[in-house]
């Protein structure tokens, strides 16, 4: 079993695929819109196949955005190595990006550092 993809609901959908797709190296692709519902989505693509889908639909309402909450923490990226790991952050951090932690090596043994990306929405960024 597998997971096919992740989904998340984003205020600007262009903004996010823009991100994933610069900072992240995925392919979009060209969006899908229901005229009747207002709901938009994209599907960002990663080189291994895993997809993230950013949706969004007029009705949706703010529920709490810090991350002392139930439900869906952070997504987690491998750069591929440490030196990876510091220089995504530091271009995510020049970029106007809030780094949360790191890099750091955590107390189980991972080299990672976490992002305050698009919306507030937390991504790790691990070796």
């Amino acid at each position: 079993m597998k997971i096919e993809h992740i989904a998340m609901y984003v205020r600007d959908p262009e903004r996010a695929r823009d991100f994933f797709t610069e900072y992240f190296g995925g392919t979009a692709n060209d969006g899908y819109h229901n005229p009747k519902t207002g709901f938009r989505s994209y599907f960002i693509r990663f080189a291994d196949g895993a997809r993230l889908e950013l949706m969004n639909r007029p009705q949706l309402s703010d529920g709490m955005q810090d991350g002392n909450r139930f439900g869906y923490a952070h997504i987690a990226f491998s750069a591929g190595s440490r030196d990876a790991v510091d220089r995504l952050t530091e271009r995510l951090r020049a970029a106007g990006y809030e780094v949360i932690s790191g890099p750091r090596t955590t107390g189980d043994g991972h080299y990672e550092s976490c992002i305050a990306a698009i919306e507030g929405n937390l991504i790790e960024i691990t070796e």
